[in-house]
Order: C-alpha cells, then structure tokens, then sequence
C-alpha cells in the first residue's frame, strides 16, 4: 500500500510540474509589406542610369499600381541594385534591409522576353547561395519585351536548378512580383 501511495504521489507532482510549465509564444515572421521597388541599373564604364520602378502605395485591390519600365542601350554591361520600400509608415520603411539580414531566406528571380538580355546574382547569402538584390544586365542586342523580377521567401535555395536562377523547384511564398517593359536600343 506504501509503495501505491509513493507512486501515486511521483504522478501527481509531475503532472503538476508540467502543467506549470508556461508555453513558449512562437511569433511567426510576418509577411514583409513592400509597396515600392526600385531597379536601379548603371552602366559600367558610364553613361546614363536608369531607375525602373513600382509602386502600389494602398496595397492589392485599390488603384493600379504605377509601374515605370526603362530604355536600355544596347551592347552594354549594367550594374544593377535592388531598393524595396514600404511606404505605409513614416518614415518609409527599408525593407532591403531587412532582406540583406535574413539573405538565407529569400531570392530574387528574374525572367525576361527581351532578346538576348540576361541577368546573373552578383551577391550571395552567408551560405554562398544567390540573393539577387546585386545584379549583372548585359544587352548584347536591340530588342523590346519585358522584364520580370519575383522575391521568394523562404525559397529552397539546394533544389535543382534554383541557384543559377530557376523558379521552378524554388518552392517558398512570393512577397512581390513585378514585370517592367524594356526597351534596348
């Protein structure tokens, strides 16, 4: 009867133990709100840089976002610079920032239907995977068409194919997509 009582009392103290465990809160890492993107694009060696921009100040579903695209020359080396805003606080918030700080977890990709033009990652996250916020733009040929750039959150940066630019096994959420017309001229 002892040995009941003892072994009645062990169960009853841990589970009182457990139940005054407090739960630990998970804060999930919330979505970033970006209402403006800047492609800034200068040429290597001189001559005129080009802003291709996208804003969308009062977020999906109200007015259409203003988009602005940009004339390229062709036959020219760009370097290219990402800037991401939210432009619903004051002052704007900096969101390339914070992409820079958490590199692991996002990638641009960029796709395009202008002849010949391509764009290679000049910047890598702490693990020698490809961010994209640093470009290379080289326009060996006169052309029009478009230019899209999507950020991926949470992308698998070891699947096939997604380190040298390729969306399809890439996985993870869009935070924003953006397609710019371009001309090369």
């Amino acid at each position: 009867m002892t040995n009941k009582i003892s072994l009645f009392a062990i169960l009853l103290s841990l589970v009182m133990i457990s139940s005054c465990k407090k739960d630990k809160t998970v804060i999930p890492n919330e979505e970033e709100v970006i209402t403006t993107l800047n492609y800034t694009l200068t040429p290597v060696g001189g001559g005129t840089t080009v802003t291709m921009t996208f804003q969308d100040l009062d977020g999906d579903g109200g007015a259409e976002p203003v988009i602005t695209g940009g004339t390229l020359v062709a036959n020219t080396t760009y370097t290219g610079a990402l800037e991401l805003l939210n432009e619903t606080e004051t002052p704007a918030e900096d969101i390339t920032a914070e992409i820079k700080e958490e590199d692991a977890d996002h990638q641009f990709f960029f796709s395009t239907t202008v002849s010949a033009l391509t764009v290679t990652y000049e910047d890598q996250d702490d693990n020698g995977q490809p961010v994209g916020l640093q470009t290379k733009i080289i326009t060996p040929l006169v052309g029009s068409g478009q230019l899209t750039i999507i950020l991926r959150h949470e992308p698998n940066k070891s699947a096939p194919g997604v380190n040298t630019g390729s969306i399809l096994n890439a996985g993870g959420e869009t935070d924003i997509e953006v397609t710019f017309d371009v001309d090369v001229q």
